[in-house]
């Protein structure tokens, strides 16, 4: 019988060993610095940027629209409680901005890309001159955002400031990379073809880097969340019709009904073509990330476009 005590006051203390070990790993994990991130794009750009010093969480789902994506009571709660929050920023995030606007009353140290970046105005007249929150589309802008995710990192207490430094160093690489391949692919579209048109206003950036005409957009505004009238759609048909653009393009987050009534509406020989402009998809998508995203829109726009 007393071994039999021994034993059973031996494995208590074993296990009480082990669930004591739990709790100072699981309070140990606790403290790795958080970082909060809303948009997906952004949230790829900061898991480079952090590496291992830092744990990232995105809010957007892959595929989601920014514009109208919602979070939990969770991950508002999350938002909260974190070290560092980075959001895009130039009222991109409209569903998510009461939240945005807590964390930065409640004194969260946040990064607004936007707010880092030579910004520019929506070209269409229906956006009312508001300013342009897509600035991913051009990789050189996106150099401005690592500058300003790096500083905001290295600031956190617990983090690395110089491993952040090599990583920022090595993804700006990339950006300059990835600008070049852009630059050379859109080089061999005729000039006279260098002109877009998609579902939703989101190629100024790119225009402006690289030098293409922007005819129009399906939804009007610079929001996905507007709807066109018909006299909307034939104005725009009109404009295509002039142009003469062989393509047109349809983001991958929305569907692109509107787009294939608008190409029957011209009623000449234009291709639709889906391009992954708003969200990165899940893993094995065509793009999972940034870089992928960009290098893939990159070749269909060259390839619908140059024909």
């Amino acid at each position: 019988m007393m071994r039999r005590l021994v034993r059973t006051a031996t494995a208590g203390a074993v296990l009480l060993a082990l669930v004591l070990t739990g709790c100072a790993a699981s309070d140990a994990g606790s403290a790795e610095p958080q970082v909060v991130v809303t948009t997906n794009i952004l949230g790829d750009v900061t898991r480079q940027i952090a590496g291992v010093e830092a744990h990232v969480t995105t809010l957007m789902k892959p595929s989601a629209d920014p514009h109208s994506f919602e979070i939990s009571a969770q991950e508002a709660a999350l938002m909260d409680s974190a070290d560092l929050l980075v959001s895009n920023g130039l009222g991109l995030e409209e569903g998510l901005q009461q939240h945005l606007d807590r964390a930065a009353d409640a004194g969260v140290a946040a990064v607004v890309a936007g707010e880092h970046l030579d910004v520019l105005a929506y070209t269409s007249d229906d956006a009312d001159g508001a300013d342009d929150p897509h600035f991913w589309t051009d990789p050189a802008r996106m150099r401005d955002v690592v500058d300003a995710i790096e500083d905001a990192l290295t600031q956190v207490d617990g983090i690395d400031a110089d491993a952040v430094a090599a990583n920022a160093a090595a993804y700006r690489a990339d950006l300059d990379a990835l600008d070049s391949e852009m630059e050379q692919a859109f080089a061999a579209i005729p000039a006279d073809r260098r002109a877009l048109v998609t579902n939703h206003h989101v190629f100024g950036y790119l225009a402006d880097r690289f030098d293409f005409r922007l005819i129009g957009a399906v939804v009007p505004g610079g929001t996905t969340l507007a709807a066109p009238s018909a006299a909307d759609l034939r104005e725009l048909a009109s404009a295509i019709e002039s142009a003469g653009v062989p393509a047109i393009f349809a983001e991958s987050s929305q569907p692109d009904r509107l787009v294939q009534v608008l190409a029957s509406e011209v009623g000449i020989d234009v291709d639709v073509i889906e391009l992954f402009t708003e969200s990165l998809t899940e893993p094995g998508g065509g793009a999972d990330t940034y870089l992928t995203m960009m290098r893939e829109n990159t070749q269909r726009i060259a390839r619908g476009l140059g024909r």
